[in-house]
This record gives C-alpha cells, structure tokens and sequence, in this order.
C-alpha cells in the first residue's frame, strides 16, 4: 500500500485523520468545496473518556480547553417569556464545547505540516485501478493516489460518486434545522432561550465572544425530505410560513432572517452504508455513519479517524484488511451515538402539547438530567488501541 491518500472533507474528521496519517508517514491531500475554512458555525462537544484520550493523543484537548465556550444553558419560555425549563450547561455541552469553526481550524493548523490543502475544488470522478484510484477535479489536474477517503460529512460527494446515490444511503428524520447569525437584540448571555409551539422550536443564543452577536436556531417537524438545501430564498420563505403568526419574539427573528447572507438550513437525517469502504477508497465521520444533530458527530469522527488511520499504519501494505479491522471496530460504538440523532428533533420540537409538557416536567427533576448526562458518557465508551505503541 503506497503512503499518498487523498481526503475529500477539511471539517473535522478529514484534518483529524491528515493529523493521524502524517504522524505515520503517510503524504495527505485534503480537498475541500469551499474557498476557506468555514469559521464560526453552531457549537460542537465531546463527551466522556474515548473523545478526550483521542484529543490528548493528538496534543490539541489543552487547546480546545482554552477556547471552549464553557457551555452554554437552556432556557424554554413561554410566549410571554416565563420560564418553563432550564437545563443546565453539562447537559448541553458535555466536557468540551468548542464552535464548529474553532475546532476545524485547531486540527488544520495540527495537520498542516504534513498536508497538502486544496481549497476551493471537488472530485468529480474516481477510478480505481490495481494500483490507486485516478482522480479528476472541478478545477484541478486529475491526479492519481494510493488511497480515497470520504470525509466530506453526511451529503458526501465520496460517497455519490462510489458508493451510490444519496437517497440509499441517508435517512430523513422528520425535522429540519436552520441557524443564522444575528445581532444580539434581546441581550442574550452565554445560553440560549427558545420557545416552543407543538412541532416547533425558535430559540437564540448570545455569542461567548462577542455580546453584541447571537445565533439563532429553529427546528420544525416536516415528513417530506424534499426541500433543497442549496436554495436559501426558498428555505427563508419556507421559515417564513412555517414560523409566521407566533408569539414570543418569533417575529423580529423572522425580520433578522431576510438579511442573513449565510444561512444553515438541512433535514435531521443519518446516514447509514452497509460497507464503509469499496476497493480503495473509504469512508470516515459522517459520510459513513452521520446524523444530522445530537449523534454525536464530532466526537465520532474524531474518534474515528483515530482508528482508520492507526490501522492504516499498522496494515503492512494491505489496506482491505485495514478497512475490515476499522469497520469492525468502529460500526458498534458509532451506531450507539447515531442514536442520539433519532431522538433530537422530538426532544427539541415535540410534536404535541402533552408533549411539550412531559418534557419539560421530566428534565425540571434533576435526578432524571444526572442521569441522562451519565447514559450519555456510556455510549461514548470504546475500548482503544494505542496505535503510536505498536510497531509500524
């Protein structure tokens, strides 16, 4: 197996796994769609041991530490702005809560030394041959490499072009999600507020660094999963119809959504792919195993782009039994995090007033919230090799 790997993906789990490869000698290549590092974006944490033996072994958890946002609580209101719930900061950003943005740049400065970075391109094609995989780009000269790795999240582009269509492999959840930045009207803290209408949620989050910043987030029950993600004007008159009337401070949202120049907006979904790698090229993080919201995407992804390439390293030339002891590794302790992901949008947006009030009566007993925080640290739990202690 020669050492060039070619990673589509520069979010999380493709600079984590350059990190890994260039510490076992291998020469990656990441390519990634957009122009730069996307900055900002919605918080992301890790929880329990597996996540934070991964980071220390990488030498970036003291980091991420120093740019946490220390959490953030969760008020739900009622359309006068009483108090209903509040949820504490441990049970929303588990050890360590970073911003999207902030993490994607730590594990690409980490990476950068042995990695070649191409921003602003994509593959467009991916033939194998006995001895690599030939690669074309929207932009670039075709190149050919030993490996290919799909790190490219849960619409991977890796995975259409080798694997099959999207719609085999991602499932649609019920619910949707969209995030904005906005200014900070309401003079939002570190948490968020939010108010809920059955199947709905509205909420907005003061920025850790900035008070005169905030995020909004909203999610809304929907079944059909056909609303395009890549047409803003009519997701923002979609949020428009689907949120208009309501109380609480909806409206001036709505009015801050018109100007947003970058809004987020995809189904809840997870992504589910019988073999996670084909020949020679493979799958990793979310492309492989994803969900949308709560699956616990960046700790999986980290985690395991930790074991992919640790048994790259130690394959001895024979990446399809690498792949193999990857998968089997991984699959288990992925799916247990997936699961977080079914349950998001009916925590957050529950679909009926009972609803609403079952939730909220429940995790007002903080026996119920200690004991939540403690399942979830269980169902990060695996059992990993020390992969820099084993002869390459």
């Amino acid at each position: 197996m020669g050492k060039n790997v070619l990673i589509s993906g520069a979010g999380i789990a493709g600079p984590a796994l350059a990190y890994w490869l260039g510490r076992y000698g291998f020469k990656p290549t990441v390519v990634e769609l957009a122009p730069a590092l996307r900055d900002g974006g919605q918080a992301v944490d890790f929880r329990g041991e597996a996540h934070l033996t991964v980071l220390e072994r990488m030498g970036v958890l003291a980091e991420l530490r120093r740019i946490q946002t220390g959490g953030r609580t969760m008020r739900f209101v009622d359309e006068h702005g009483r108090q209903l719930l509040h949820l504490p900061a441990e049970f929303t950003g588990g050890d360590v809560e970073v911003l999207r943005g902030d993490l994607a740049r730590v594990l690409y400065e980490h990476s950068l030394s042995s990695t070649e970075y191409v921003f602003g391109d994509s593959i467009t094609s991916l033939t194998e041959t006995p001895g690599g995989v030939q690669v074309t780009f929207r932009h670039g000269a075709p190149r050919e490499f030993d490996l290919v790795i799909g790190a490219d999240g849960l619409h991977s582009n890796v995975r259409r072009l080798a694997f099959g269509p999207e719609e085999r492999f991602v499932r649609h959840l019920g619910y949707y999600a969209a995030t904005w930045q906005l200014p900070n009207y309401l003079g939002v803290g570190r948490g968020s507020v939010g108010y809920n209408t059955p199947g709905r949620l509205a909420s907005v989050g003061g920025d850790h660094r900035d008070a005169a910043k905030a995020r909004a987030f909203i999610v809304f029950a929907e079944p059909r999963p056909a609303h395009d993600r890549r047409d803003p004007e009519r997701q923002k008159a979609l949020i428009a119809d689907v949120f208009g009337g309501l109380g609480w401070e909806v409206p001036r949202l709505l009015d801050s959504l018109q100007y947003v120049p970058d809004l987020y907006f995809d189904a809840i979904s997870r992504a589910d792919v019988d073999a996670w790698s084909t020949g020679r090229i493979g799958l990793v993080g979310d492309a492989a195993c994803g969900a949308t919201i709560g699956g616990m995407g960046a700790g999986t992804g980290v985690v395991a782009a930790y074991v992919l390439a640790g048994e790259l390293a130690l394959a001895n030339g024979d990446h399809r039994a690498a792949f193999t002891r990857y998968e089997s590794t991984l699959r288990g302790y992925a799916q247990g995090c997936q699961k977080g992901g079914e349950r998001t949008g009916k925590f957050l947006a529950p679909g009926t007033a009972a609803g609403l009030r079952i939730r909220n009566g429940l995790l007002s007993v903080n026996f119920l919230l200690n004991w939540m925080l403690k399942e979830a640290k269980k169902v990060s739990t695996i059992a990993l090799s020390d992969y820099q202690a084993k002869p390459s």
